[in-house]
């Protein structure tokens, strides 16, 4: 998914935190005035990672007849990797390593950006409601000018008492996702019934964030309703879960402070802002050549017909933080 926003704004990284600390979403518009709305809790000019997380777009349910559904045209990414997570509905991957496939519920896909990709989502038209999570998660600097891949995951659902996990990235539960991350991470969805509690090990090295997908939570003590997160930092050995009485369907994403300065602007993670308008101007490039030269951003797919310019910079210099 781009970031598409009318005025994409400067991200502020890092910062200090108690625990339990409360985000509440913001709405944003994707792509213009028959846009899709997307509730945003990362980044915030509070707190901008969780990990190496930077981003984090909560969708839906939306009934696609109603609101149009996802339609995303070509657009690049650099220095990150995408994770699509849906709870309802399917959408159609393109990107220009080839890739081509369909997000179904409860399946991972993972797109490492690195170097430099362009893709395209669509929701399919079979899907009747669209209802996920979009997330990305910052390359460390040593890696940002890796290759550009894709990967498909289906992970097990397993119990951990009354909790059904589905654990996408990382280790929890006794449960591990074979895909391979360039830092320490841990991504799952959680489900619990009515009332039902679970105490879930991790590891103290970690800061977390819980999202509250649907119904309510207490999140080590942190009352969160649906649509929020709950930010912990390093230090904890357990989470504590507990759903409202409507159950709660959760989040849990997770891993080590990324530790460096980033400068992240509409799709582009970089070192600086120098970098960050070089990635823009090669974007304009090749995208007004029509993708057929295999630049940094690669060769577009034949079935695309449109993709998306790049928004106009902020007068400022963008500022790397964290």
């Amino acid at each position: 998914m781009s970031n598409v926003e009318t005025a994409p704004e400067e991200v502020v990284c890092g910062g200090d935190a108690a625990d339990g600390e409360l985000v509440t979403p913001r709405n944003v518009p994707l792509g213009g005035p028959r846009a899709m709305t997307v509730r945003r809790t990362l980044p915030r000019r509070t707190r901008s990672l969780i990990g190496a997380w930077c981003f984090l777009d909560h969708y839906g349910p939306d009934r696609v007849a109603d609101t149009g559904g996802m339609a995303v045209p070509g657009h690049p990414h650099t220095g990150l990797a995408t994770v699509s997570w849906l709870f309802t509905g399917r959408v159609e991957h393109r990107d220009t390593t080839g890739a081509h496939a369909i997000v179904r519920p409860g399946e991972l896909n993972l797109m490492t950006a690195g170097s430099g990709i362009a893709h395209s989502e669509f929701s399919t038209p079979d899907a009747e409601v669209l209802h996920g999570v979009q997330l990305w998660l910052a390359l460390p600097a040593a890696h940002r000018e890796t290759a550009p891949r894709f990967e498909h995951y289906a992970p097990p659902r397993v119990q951990a008492g009354d909790a059904a996990l589905r654990v996408f990235l990382g280790s929890l539960a006794g449960s591990s996702s074979p895909v391979p991350t360039f830092t320490p991470l841990l991504g799952a969805e959680v489900v619990l019934p009515a009332g039902a509690s679970v105490t879930l090990d991790v590891d103290a090295g970690f800061e977390h964030g819980v999202l509250v997908d649907t119904g309510s939570a207490q999140v080590s003590g942190t009352a969160a309703a649906a649509a929020e997160l709950v930010y912990l930092p390093p230090g904890r050995t357990t989470l504590d879960l507990h759903a409202g009485d409507d159950g709660a369907r959760l989040v849990l994403l997770g891993g080590e402070p990324l530790g460096e300065q980033i400068v992240m602007w509409w799709n582009f993670v970089g070192s600086t802002h120098d970098e960050v308008v070089a990635f823009r101007e090669q974007w304009q490039d090749e995208r007004a050549a029509g993708g057929r030269d295999g630049g940094r951003f690669g060769m577009f797919p034949d079935a695309w017909d449109s993709t998306l310019p790049a928004p106009e910079l902020p007068n400022a210099r963008l500022t790397p933080r964290g």
